[in-house]
């Protein structure tokens, strides 16, 4: 969920009450980094590190990273590296630590079940991100924002600690350039001894039967169970199936070819959980009577005490709930990726357009860089929010693909309290999302008793269960 929102705090909260807690997976590598800048003051990363069971990699983080109290207010974050084909040694040893430190911290003192949620988009940490995961024990692993059919042979291989690679698309590739992956040797980063890991249970995000039945007719590729993400859904959402069409606020339209009906669902014959407008007991309900498992709730939860986003736009958008009118937009053009993204039109945030064209293009996080051929054949990577003229220099980039793309990966830094500060004083503006139904988070906050002003994720539990509290 975004960037370190559905952090291990609320992921360990939620699993407490004996539902399924989820880390976000997405640039943990960086989220670990700015917290032990930030001085760690609770020592909570420090403590998940000495855990980590290859010897040094702590050590070599720390001296890197850790500042003592925290650096100052106005100065910059210390850089970290970026992602290739071929990764640095350090990069990848940050990367399975810190996913360590995630799934860890939200496991530390309970027997309760976590996953963590990767985006198939973000392809280049897999590998490392997901054996770090299961050096703490994670339970589950979810994938989407992509076809994830390559991910359950990937958690076999890892979890005998056998080297694994993951093919990549790069654009303008031919046949001839041969096949490109990202590869990863287990061994080679001292695994700790010869018995294997527990290997997940894997969970495919999906938008459509079509797809759900394509991966589970295929033994190499079947999960082990479906979300079905809707497209109320927050953050990034599957493309219309029909003709790109906007509204009059410049929201892309969905019609019923883009509702799954959960029914149909249950013919797959694999678990599942609705998402997207399911986040009440009423959907709930509506679920499980269809054939479901359960639901997966996103909006609720990102605004409960135990999320990570930053106070004060937690707080705005949380008012905004209890007045019933937040301005959600599904934006055909905001995420580099190409995917659809939902962003709360808030002023301040870089879904305003005025703060938007303020800011100056960049690209120094790379986290949604995307692979392409060079000229000369080597291989090259570019992102659509970078200035225009270099995204054009790498390798005939098409402008018309960088308009209106925002810079996701300093937005959602920003909205989990990361912001990047720079010269004169600029500091990096928040993207925030959530899904376009807010029932659930306008009836918890009618629910809160004088003198509360925030619910926790318990009490989003215990509303969604109701009085019974039966498990779901």
């Amino acid at each position: 969920m975004g960037v370190a929102i559905s952090g291990w705090r609320l992921a360990r909260a939620v699993s407490l009450t004996g539902q399924l807690g989820v880390v976000s997976g997405t640039a943990l590598e960086v989220v670990c980094a700015r917290r032990l800048q930030e001085g760690d003051l609770g020592g909570d990363v420090r403590r998940a590190l000495a855990h980590f069971p290859v010897p040094g990699v702590a050590e070599r983080i720390l001296r890197t990273y850790y500042v003592a109290g925290g650096k100052p207010a106005a100065a910059p974050y210390r850089p970290v590296l970026r992602f290739s084909l071929q990764p640095s040694r350090a990069l990848a040893e940050l990367t399975i630590a810190a996913n360590f430190v995630e799934v860890f911290l939200a496991k530390e003192g309970h027997d309760g079940p976590i996953g963590i949620n990767y985006l198939r988009k973000i392809e280049l940490p897999i590998p490392f991100a997901c054996y770090g995961a299961m050096l703490a024990g994670v339970d589950h692993v979810l994938m989407g924002a992509g076809n994830p059919a390559d991910l359950p042979a990937l958690l076999d291989a890892l979890a005998r600690h056998e080297p694994v690679e993951l093919p990549i698309r790069v654009q303008g590739a031919t046949s001839a350039d041969g096949e490109h992956a990202i590869r990863f040797e287990p061994r080679a980063y001292g695994t700790p001894g010869p018995r294997p890991l527990r290997r997940p249970h894997f969970h495919a995000i999906v938008a459509s039967v079509d797809l759900a039945e394509a991966l589970a007719a295929n033994p190499v590729t079947r999960p082990d169970g479906f979300i079905v993400e809707g497209f109320e859904a927050g953050g990034h959402n599957a493309p219309p199936r029909g003709p790109r069409r906007l509204d009059a606020s410049g929201a892309l339209i969905y019609d019923e070819r883009d509702v799954v009906d959960p029914r149909l669902m249950a013919g797959v014959g694999l678990p599942y959980w609705m998402a997207g407008s399911y986040g009440t007991p009423d959907g709930l309900a509506r679920a499980v009577a269809a054939g479901a498992v359960g639901v997966q709730v996103g909006t609720a939860f990102a605004y409960c005490q135990e999320s990570g986003m930053a106070p004060e736009w937690k707080r705005r958008v949380l008012d905004l709930a209890a007045r019933g009118d937040v301005p959600v937009l599904t934006d055909g053009r905001a995420s580099p990726t190409g995917f659809p993204f939902k962003v709360v039109r808030l002023p301040g945030s870089l879904a305003d357009e005025e703060v938007y064209a303020a800011r100056d293009r960049l690209c120094d996080l790379g986290v949604l860089r995307t692979p392409y051929r060079k000229p000369d054949g080597t291989v090259g990577y570019r992102c659509p929010a970078e200035p225009v003229a270099m995204y054009q220099g790498h390798g005939g980039g098409r402008e018309a693909n960088t308009v209106g793309r925002r810079c996701l990966c300093n937005g959602l830094m920003a909205a989990a309290g990361f912001a990047q500060r720079r010269a004169h004083g600029y500091t990096e503006p928040p993207v925030i999302t959530a899904g376009t139904d807010f029932t659930g988070v306008r009836e918890l906050l009618r629910r809160l008793p004088a003198g509360r002003q925030s619910y926790t994720a318990a009490d989003v539990v215990a509303y969604l269960l109701g009085p019974a509290r039966e498990p779901a």
